[in-house]
């Protein structure tokens, strides 16, 4: 559901996003655990776009939470500078197994030619499952000189996010977006997308 006070904003914000995105190979992962405490760890990650794809064991902690409740919460930050300066952004989302074998062989490709040297993305285990990370509140965070500046973005018409039901349907479009900003903020991104 959107917020009814968010205005559309252009795509060059979801281009800055996806920039960060494809700079970097590592994300912290939050999912809820049976007794409601949050389990994170860090997995290593391929991006389409904003939808983020990652691999895990089958008898793992973090599918039996995926399974059990698909909303889940992702950070990633980027070094940007000598003086401390830092760029990240994090996503409130559901988690999905993949299970359509074309696209697993995609996503398999994609790894082997964007990080041919890297091995982040095996579990230890023999048996895996690739889960899809489909956004829906996106968060970008600058820090400059020491002051934070944040913008949240909604994506789409994302299923009610007070439920841990996934209706299933929702993958995670580069446009449109709509954007809540907050007070005095404001998102550095550079060139413009069509």
């Amino acid at each position: 559901m959107t917020d009814p006070s968010s205005h559309p904003i252009h795509g060059r914000a979801v281009e800055a996003v996806v920039g960060l995105l494809n700079r970097e190979r590592l994300m912290s992962l939050a999912l809820n655990r049976p007794d409601g405490w949050p389990q994170v760890t860090t997995v290593g990650y391929l991006n389409d776009g904003l939808n983020l794809y990652f691999i895990v064991g089958r008898s793992s902690q973090k599918l039996a939470n995926a399974e059990r409740d698909s909303r889940a919460f992702v950070a990633i930050r980027l070094e940007s500078g000598t003086q401390g300066d830092a760029v990240g952004v994090s996503m409130s989302g559901r988690v999905k197994e993949v299970l359509d074998p074309p696209m697993i062989d995609r996503l398999n490709r994609q790894v082997i030619a964007r990080y041919p040297e890297v091995h982040v993305y095996c579990p230890g285990e023999d048996a895996v499952a690739v889960l899809h990370f489909a956004p829906e509140i996106v968060s970008c965070v600058g820090v400059v000189e020491g002051r934070s500046q944040a913008q949240t973005f909604v994506i789409g018409n994302p299923p009610d996010s007070r439920s841990g039901q996934d209706s299933g349907q929702f993958q995670a479009p580069l446009m449109p977006i709509k954007a809540k900003r907050s007070a005095g903020s404001s998102v550095a991104v550079k060139g413009d997308r069509t």
